[in-house]
């Protein structure tokens, strides 16, 4: 994907998780009680201005892994 110079990165990528999460919210009704109250998208992106090769990206998807399970066990403890 390529985006415009005259649009910073993060402005983007917000606007693009917000369009996607109320599409995925309206084509399904019910999403289920797993993303009540909850946030739809990770908090972060992976962004390249200069290219990634394939084990960089697989090491970012295993560390934001990490930290989405981390996330679920401190709210899984809140809510018990």
């Amino acid at each position: 994907m390529a985006i415009p110079p005259k649009y910073s990165v993060s402005d983007f990528m917000g606007y693009l998780k917000g369009r996607m999460a109320l599409r995925l919210f309206q084509q399904y009704e019910n999403p289920g009680w797993r993303y009540w109250g909850r946030h739809l998208w990770a908090r972060g992106y992976c962004v390249s201005t200069i290219g990634l090769d394939e084990e960089k990206i697989r090491k970012y998807f295993r560390w934001q892994e990490k930290q989405e399970k981390q996330v679920e066990a401190v709210q899984g403890k809140l809510f018990d």
